[in-house]
């Protein structure tokens, strides 16, 4: 059976809290993608041109810096990779951490929650940072309410 990590990243908590549930479900170590600067309120305000998380996407190239440089993925096969959607992308912190790990060998499947976007170009924008070294694939997206064991009938009806 292959080891999974729930690598996940929540700017809000709602992102959070999905990818605990994810993490039980499939019996999974959990990892918080941390920015090294949090987000504020003001820097999530996609009304704001001029907001931090605004910005960010719309420079592709831009890489936020997260708090743990150093993270080890070696123990594990995959990776269930959980972020929000903004503007039918991940954000660029996802960016920051896959060209952070070494991901030789892996399976990156993708999770997400939206308000209303499904993966639009997001395995596309991220296979840029790691375009010999995982295969990424698409999960599931976990809007709404979510159990544990819902997840889990989801993951075993993907193969996962």
């Amino acid at each position: 059976m292959a080891k999974t990590l729930v690598a996940y990243f929540s700017a809000g908590g709602n992102t959070a809290e999905k990818a605990e549930l994810l993490a039980k479900a499939a019996d999974a170590g959990l990892y918080e993608i941390k920015p090294a600067a949090a987000y504020t309120k003001a820097d999530l305000d996609w009304e704001n041109k001029n907001s931090r998380s605004s910005l960010e996407m719309a420079d592709r190239s831009s890489r936020p810096a997260i708090a743990d440089k150093n993270i080890d993925v070696s123990a594990y096969d995959r990776i269930f990779l959980t972020f929000p959607i903004w503007w039918n992308y991940a954000p660029t912190i996802i960016n920051t951490f896959l060209e952070s790990c070494d991901l030789s060998g892996k399976t990156v499947v993708l999770f997400a929650t939206s308000g209303g976007s499904d993966f639009g170009e997001t395995a596309a924008g991220l296979m840029k940072s790691i375009p010999d070294t995982a295969w990424i694939k698409e999960g599931l997206l976990l809007n709404g309410t979510q159990t544990v064991e819902g997840i889990s009938e989801q993951l075993k009806a993907l193969g996962l």
